[in-house]
């Protein structure tokens, strides 16, 4: 099922078609293009691409068209390795990193790419995120302790550091949390899946001090509990990780707190 949405009051036109001249093995990319300070509308614009000199991958197909055919076109990107998060966009209708979606694995056809969706755009496939981070700075995501500081550093052993795997993983790319419904229609005052995770990775860090109070700003109608158990969050996050079952456990930490 395809997850994006349009910008409010929008309607997406047909814009260019870009050919490749003389090329036989092609692949026709269809592409998002929006400039909310001189469009009135979206359009999409058609690239044809040569695979025989293009990456494998997504980005590469990005990468090329705004190198040899449209520098117009804009998008984020940067470490190509799947760690930044930079290049996250929503590619044959699922969030994903363009930079480890191979192009065979977009079906046949035209490949869809959009932002992400239920985000203001500010540039063709660049989202402001800027929410989302503000989110993220509201969970005071570091390390909180009362305690001294050691000498060093504060030890855990071996089974409370395998707490934070698949939590600590998580790039902040925003695939998940804008491929949630309920983050779409309460997107101000939910956390989202990914900012939850977040939060959950230090509240069950052995080495954070701070459970109660962390527990405490989650305990809100709005921040936590708009959660519904749809599950896109787990299906899309291109990490593999799962948000929902992080989402999970801080509510039974609250169930236990009232037991």
């Amino acid at each position: 099922m395809a997850e994006f949405a349009l910008p409010k009051n929008s309607k997406i036109g047909k814009g260019k078609h870009f050919p490749a001249p003389g090329a036989r093995n092609t692949r026709t990319f269809k592409i998002y293009r929006w400039n909310p300070d001189q469009d009135s509308n979206p359009r999409t614009d058609t690239y044809e691409v040569d695979l025989d000199k293009c990456g494998p991958m997504v980005l590469d197909a990005l990468i090329k068209i705004k190198n040899e055919i449209d520098p117009t076109l804009t998008f984020r990107r940067s470490c190509r390795e799947g760690i930044c998060g930079s290049c996250a966009m929503n590619i044959s209708g699922t969030n994903t990193l363009a930079c480890t979606k191979a192009i065979e694995e977009c079906g046949k056809g035209e490949v869809p790419v959009y932002p992400l969706p239920h985000m203001d755009v500010i540039k063709d496939l660049v989202p402001d995120l800027t929410h989302f981070y503000a989110q993220y700075a509201s969970i005071k995501p570091w390390l909180r302790t009362q305690t001294p500081a050691p000498d060093r550093e504060r030890l855990q052993s071996p089974q409370d550091r395998k707490q934070i795997d698949g939590l600590y993983e998580c790039i902040l790319c925003a695939c998940c949390s804008t491929s949630c419904p309920s983050y779409w229609w309460n997107g101000e005052r939910y956390l989202g899946p990914a900012i939850l995770l977040q939060a959950y990775r230090w509240i069950v860090d052995s080495r954070d001090e701070d459970t109660g109070a962390r527990l405490d700003d989650l305990e809100d109608p709005f921040k936590l509990y708009r959660c519904h158990t749809i599950m896109n969050c787990t299906r899309t996050c291109p990490k593999g990780l799962n948000p929902a079952k992080a989402i999970a456990e801080i509510k039974k930490l609250m169930l236990a707190r009232v037991a």
